[in-house]
């Protein structure tokens, strides 16, 4: 057996080494080029020559970017973790409405996030829809969009994330209609001890590892946080997108960086 196992494991090695070495080649290249551009190795104009200007001309800047990113992200795998994982436990207790839900989490997952970004500024903004439907004061209205704090771009972002965690959640339980928190129940565990003892260990590595996708997306997007992300500190593919389109070629070093 160990010897028919292995003997599957390198035909999948060899059969899957082309697309690897194809995927490491371009990405190897583009990001030997970014470190490349960085350390003014490749300018678009003059010599190139080694220095690390372009991490150290926007210093302050690039530490504040990067704690504006890393928040957005944090925030927003956290909220979109407890969102999917609150929507796949309802789904699992409520059999045939589930069905309806997981529909509804399709949807929305084919909702680009240009336009989630636009209807949650609509909705967000300090003269927005939320703002008139409750009937509070332009005055008394929390800050939300462009605000001290990047709400308005978690919430756009784990609005459309959660619906990814929790399609990636329900199969690691297994089939719906004979998932294993069912047959805790029939053995007799409580409802805490279901989600708990169950539900959570199952479905610990899916959780985990569509959590790490949504976080490495929150942290390289641009449009939403663009449209609803302050003017500064900027997060960093915004800031790295205005100094790449920049009319002064010599921020170019900046952008890689």
């Amino acid at each position: 057996r160990r010897c028919v196992g292995r003997a599957a494991s390198l035909r999948g090695a060899r059969l899957g080494a082309p697309a690897r070495l194809l995927i490491l080649a371009v990405t190897g290249t583009a990001l030997a080029a970014v470190v490349a551009t960085s350390l003014g190795l490749l300018p678009l104009v003059g010599p190139p020559r080694l220095s690390t200007a372009g991490f150290t001309s926007a210093s302050s800047d690039l530490r504040a970017a990067t704690k504006e990113s890393l928040l957005t992200a944090a925030g927003a795998t956290l909220l979109a973790a407890g969102m999917g994982l609150t929507i796949a436990t309802l789904v699992l207790r409520t059999g045939r409405t589930g069905r309806l839900m997981i529909g509804a989490s399709v949807a929305v997952m084919t909702v680009p996030h240009l336009v989630g970004a636009t209807a949650s500024g609509l909705l967000l903004s300090g003269v927005g829809l939320a703002q008139r439907w409750l009937g509070i004061p332009s005055a008394a209205c929390p800050e939300l969009v462009g605000g001290r704090l990047p709400s308005a771009t978690v919430f756009a972002l784990a609005w459309d994330d959660s619906a990814f965690i929790d399609l990636l959640f329900l199969p690691s339980v297994g089939p719906l209609p004979a998932a294993p928190p069912a047959w805790a129940a029939v053995l007799g565990a409580a409802p805490r001890a279901q989600w708990r003892r169950v539900l959570l260990p199952l479905a610990a590595p899916a959780l985990a590892s569509s959590s790490l996708i949504v976080f490495v997306y929150s942290l390289g997007t641009y449009e939403v946080a663009r449209l609803l992300g302050r003017a500064y500190p900027e997060p960093l593919p915004v800031m790295a997108y205005r100094l790449f389109t920049n009319i002064d070629v010599t921020a170019r070093p900046q952008a890689a960086a």
